[in-house]
């Protein structure tokens, strides 16, 4: 099943995982968390496939992040250990945390850095019941691979997540969860195109400008 990620699309909320493959936390300096990093990115950061990631003027580092998204497909709220997440999950797609590193380690905390407009690509449409065990997540920048990892290398999976996030907030129908990003991490310029790619799903593409005004 594909439905097309437009601009019409509107979660609730973007809760996204930091630190969840192990290499990414490493490169970045930190601990692997003990339980999942939760963190919200303002839904008025989405953009579709095609748009352009637009470089703002508070940030000298802007970095990619390719990661798995999940969509959900009803309200979601204080899963327990055994309740089965399938009937909850709309389905997976493609999303670029895209991320103001300097603002992010300036601030400590990360909404800021995570939160500028257009740094939530989604796209470029959502497919369901697809087994996201051990897929392919890449992120490509003018054509050179940057980010190589697979799901399977995913500190907390899947399911545990959407159980988990369940008993801190309620999820509603279109929500995003960002199941965080493998190692690779790098600085995105004016005039790059920005590419992730998830095995069986495609293509999330993005240009890449710097802010005008």
């Amino acid at each position: 099943m594909l439905e097309p990620i437009t601009q019409g699309f509107r979660p609730s909320k973007i809760v996204c995982v930091g630190r969840n493959y192990v290499d990414h936390a490493k490169e970045l300096g930190n601990e692997v968390p003990k339980a999942p990093l939760l963190f919200l990115k303002a839904p008025s950061a989405f953009v579709v496939s095609g748009e352009p990631i637009v470089i703002p003027r508070q940030s000298q580092q802007v970095e990619h992040e390719a990661e798995l998204a999940i969509i959900i497909s009803k309200q979601c709220r204080n899963l327990r250990d055994d309740d089965a997440v399938e009937p909850f999950i709309k389905g997976f797609t493609c999303l670029n945390d895209v991320t103001a590193r300097d603002v992010q380690r300036g601030d400590v905390q990360f909404t800021r850095g995570k939160s500028f407009d257009t740094f939530c690509p989604i796209g470029p449409h959502i497919v369901g019941g697809l087994d996201t065990s051990d897929l392919s997540v890449i992120c490509r920048v003018n054509g050179e691979v940057r980010q190589q990892g697979r799901t399977s290398q995913m500190v907390f999976p899947h399911a545990y997540l959407i159980r988990y996030i369940s008993r801190q907030m309620t999820l509603m129908p279109g929500d995003v969860i960002a199941t965080g990003t493998p190692a690779g991490v790098s600085k995105l310029n004016e005039g790059d195109v920005c590419e992730v790619e998830i095995e069986g799903i495609g293509v999330l593409s993005n240009p890449v400008t710097a802010a005008k005004d």
